[in-house]
This record gives structure tokens, C-alpha cells and sequence, in this order.
């Protein structure tokens, strides 16, 4: 099977004087023109294209590198804007659609723009959409509380940062978690700090080994994080307290404690313990 707007693995089956044929092994071909042909190979090589629809609405294969494919996200250039709708440039001969139905904003020539890249059904077409939001889902969550995620900054809010976790889920950065400029588009590592009722994803910057945690240490991260990052217990706290507090041991807490102290996720003062 030949996949539109994905990299396909293909063997050259014969040269054309327009190109190269390229098959799938179940009898389908698409044309790798010359422009794209390398200076040296064989019949029954394999080769690793790019595949979409070209200006005459034809399968082509490419080796140029889209910034955006099928199911991903990304900031992109409006090129022009027509009747029909925006053009937006990824890389390619052919620049990438944007209807206007399928534009959070009306775009404007020159402006920047995160959108989602996905194949309309009807037309067989790449088309993207600014409307981001509707190709996630938190329904069902595919992460867990402490899971290094990939982010991609989406859009600010009143209270933080919007972000898309790992091209599939919406989750957000609160303001008194962000420490730097972050731009829209910018692709970065994060944790799932909290899973909030509804599974609403909290996040946090960094990439913390958070799933090599043991349980009690998992469990005093979370405390710490409901507490505004610090409560007064320490080694020297009475073991009913600390019970009381954490329902754990005293031997259990200053293992985990340790544990976090050498991952540099603690500080520990005379008056408590700091999430860093």
C-alpha cells in the first residue's frame, strides 16, 4: 500500500523518460520524476519517498522533506491567500491548503500559523487546519501522572499556556510553571505533572526521570505538589506524623526522600522539605 502524505519505503521497478516507477509489492506505482531521480541506481532498489498529490491532482513520490506530514503538527507560513482559501508553504512544490472553514483565524499572506496536516477523504488531498484543538482527545488518556511527554506550545490562555502532548491530548502549563519565553509552535520535553478531573492534563517543563519514582517517592512528589511545594516534615519528624501525613513508615519515608534528594527533585532545610 502506498500511503499519501508519509514516507513509503518503494522498489524501482523501471525508468521512464519521465522517472522512475516506484511499486509497493501489491501492484500499486507511483512516478518519481526525474527531478528527484538519484544519479546512481539499479532496478529492484529500494528507495524512501515522500508521497502526495502534485498540481495536476496526480500521485507523485518526492525525496524532498515536508516540514509537516500526515497526523502532525506544525508552524508554517502563509504563502498567499485566495478566494478558495490560504496556501501555506512546507516545504514543498506544492503548497499545502488551507480551506477557510478550516481556519481558527482568517489567515493573512505572511503570518505564521500552527495548524494540523490531515488527508480529506473526499478529494484525497493534504489539507491543513488551524482548529487544532479538534484533532485531540482526552477522553481516553494515553498518559500517566509523571510520563515524560513531548509538547508542542499551542496557544495562551488567561492562566498558562496551552499545549499539545504527544499529538494526541490538550494539556496546559500553568503561568507560575513557565520560566521563559515560549513561542507557539516551539516543540519541547514536559511531565504530566497532575491528571485532573475530566482529564485535564496539567504540565510542567523539563525532563525529569519521574518514572524510575518507587511509590512512596511518587507519592511524596504529589503531596509536595498539592502543598505548593513544601511541607515540614524531615528525617527528625515524629513517625506518627509522618504516618498521619503520609501513610508510611519513617524507615519508608527517609528511603524515598533520599531517593528524591539524589534525582535533585528535593531540597531539604531545617524547617522541610522544597520540590525544586
Amino acid at each position: 500500500m502506498i500511503n499519501i502524505g508519509e514516507y513509503n519505503t518503494l522498489t524501482i521497478l523501471r525508468s521512464t523518460d519521465p522517472g522512475l516507477f516506484l511499486g509497493d509489492g501489491e501492484n500499486n506505482e507511483v512516478l518519481l520524476p526525474n527531478r528527484y531521480v538519484p544519479k546512481e541506481f539499479n532496478i529492484w532498489d529500494k528507495l524512501e519517498v515522500f508521497v502526495y498529490l502534485d498540481n495536476e491532482e496526480r500521485l507523485v513520490a518526492v525525496t524532498d522533506k515536508p516540514y509537516i506530514m500526515k497526523g502532525d503538527f506544525a508552524l508554517l507560513r502563509c504563502n498567499a491567500i485566495t478566494k478558495h482559501g490560504a496556501f501555506l508553504d512546507w516545504g514543498m512544490v506544492k503548497e499545502l491548503f488551507c480551506p477557510f472553514k478550516e481556519q481558527a483565524f482568517k489567515m493573512k499572506k505572511g503570518g505564521w500559523y500552527l495548524v494540523h496536516c490531515y488527508l480529506d477523504e473526499i478529494t484525497n488531498r493534504l489539507v491543513a487546519s488551524s482548529k487544532t484543538n479538534r484533532f485531540l482527545s482526552n477522553k481516553e488518556l494515553t498518559v500517566k501522572q509523571f510520563d515524560e511527554v513531548d509538547i508542542i506550545i499551542s496557544h495562551p490562555s488567561d492562566i498558562g499556556m496551552n499545549v499539545i502532548v504527544n499529538k494526541k491530548h490538550l494539556g496546559l502549563i500553568y503561568n507560575d510553571n513557565i520560566f521563559g519565553d515560549l513561542s507557539i509552535g516551539d516543540h519541547l520535553k514536559g511531565i504530566v505533572k497532575k491528571i485532573r478531573p475530566g482529564n485535564k492534563l496539567d504540565i510542567s517543563l523539563g525532563q525529569i526521570g519521574y518514572r524510575n519514582i518507587e511509590p512512596n517517592a511518587e507519592k511524596i512528589m504529589q503531596e509536595l505538589q498539592d502543598n505548593g511545594g513544601f511541607f515540614n516534615l524531615t528525617d527528625k519528624s515524629n513517625p506518627d506524623e509522618i504516618k498521619a501525613v503520609l501513610e508510611m513508615s519513617k524507615k519508608s519515608f527517609k528511603k524515598a526522600v533520599g531517593s528524591l534528594y539524589k534525582q535533585k527533585l528535593i531540597v531539604i532545610k531545617e524547617d522541610g522539605i522544597y520540590l525544586v
